[in-house]
C-alpha cells in the first residue's frame, strides 16, 4: 500500500482518499503511531521554489533512532554527509540525478524525485497503526482520518499533524477558506487522463479522483500552462499505475510534459 503526495499540495492516503493540504512547516507524513516507541517517522517540509510552486524542501527519515535526512541531491546520515548507494542499520539508500529511494528492512520503501513527489510504500504489518497525513491505514477510505472528530475538513486535519519547533516560523493554512470550484476545466483534464497511452490503468485506479486533482491544479494555476500545472498530476496517475502492475505507454512528447 502507498502512501504520495506531489504536485499543487495534493495528498493520497494509504487508505485511497486523495485530498488537498498546502501548508508550508514540517509535518508527520507518516509514522508508526502504535505503541510509545516508534519503530519509523517520515517528516516533510514543503516550500515555494521561485515559480511560486510546492516543492519538497527535505524528507526526515527515523528508523528506530537512525536518521535519515534527504534534500534535492543530498543524503545525511547520522548528521553526515553520505554517498550513495549507503547501507547501514538495515536501511538501503540509493540515489541517481532523478530519484532518491530508500528501503528499509523493518517494511518500508521511499522513493521521492526530489521535487514535488513523494511516494512511501508500507508493509501491511503496520495496517491500523499509523498516523500523519498519510492516514491511519486502516483499509477504510471513507474520510475516516477527516471525520472522526467531528465535522473535519482537509485543512484542519494537515494543521494537526504540524510538528512543532519552537523557532519555525510558518504560518498555518487558513481552515474557513474554501477551495475553489474548478469545473471549467473537466473536459481538458478528462481528455489528459483518459488518452489511449493510459488504457491500462483506468481499471486499477480510480479517474475520478485524479481528473478532480488535475482540475484543482489548473485552478491554481490560473491559466499559466507550465509544465507544473499540466504535467504534475498525470506524472503521479503514471506512477500509481506503474506501482499497480499497469503499464502506461509513453504519453509524454516533445510538445507535452
Amino acid at each position: 500500500y502507498v502512501c504520495s503526495t506531489w504536485g499543487n499540495n495534493h495528498f493520497k492516503t494509504f487508505d485511497g482518499d486523495i485530498y488537498q493540504f498546502p501548508g508550508l512547516c514540517e509535518y508527520n507524513f507518516a509514522s508508526d503511531c502504535q505503541g510509545t516507541f516508534k519503530e519509523f517517522s517520515v517528516h516533510i517540509q514543503r516550500a515555494l521554489n521561485r515559480n511560486n510552486h510546492p516543492q519538497i524542501q527535505y524528507i526526515l527519515l527515523t528508523v528506530k533512532d537512525f536518521t535519515v535526512y534527504l534534500r534535492p541531491k543530498v543524503v545525511v546520515v547520522e548528521g553526515k554527509i553520505v554517498k550513495t548507494p549507503y547501507y547501514g542499520s538495515g536501511v538501503l539508500i540509493e540515489s541517481n540525478d532523478i530519484y532518491t529511494k530508500v528501503y528499509v528492512k523493518l517494511g518500508l520503501n521511499l522513493v521521492w524525485n526530489q521535487e514535488d513527489a513523494l511516494m512511501v510504500e508500507l508493509d501491511t504489518k503496520f495496517n491500523n497503526r499509523t498516523c500523519g497525513l498519510c492516514g491511519d491505514y486502516n483499509g477504510v477510505p471513507i474520510y475516516n482520518e477527516f471525520i472522526n472528530a467531528g465535522d473535519y475538513n482537509s485543512i484542519t486535519y494537515g494543521n494537526l499533524q504540524k510538528i512543532s519547533k519552537p523557532n519555525a516560523r510558518c504560518e498555518d493554512p487558513d481552515e474557513t477558506k474554501a477551495l475553489p470550484s474548478c469545473n471549467g476545466h473537466r473536459d481538458e483534464c478528462q481528455r489528459l487522463l483518459t488518452s489511449s497511452a493510459f488504457a491500462d490503468c483506468w481499471v486499477r485506479l480510480n479517474l475520478e479522483m485524479y481528473i478532480q486533482a488535475c482540475m484543482q491544479d489548473k485552478c491554481a494555476c490560473e491559466g499559466k500552462e507550465d509544465s507544473f500545472c499540466l504535467c504534475s498530476t498525470i506524472s503521479e496517475f503514471s506512477r500509481q499505475c506503474s506501482h499497480a502492475g499497469g503499464r502506461p505507454s509513453e504519453w509524454r512528447t516533445q510538445h507535452f510534459c
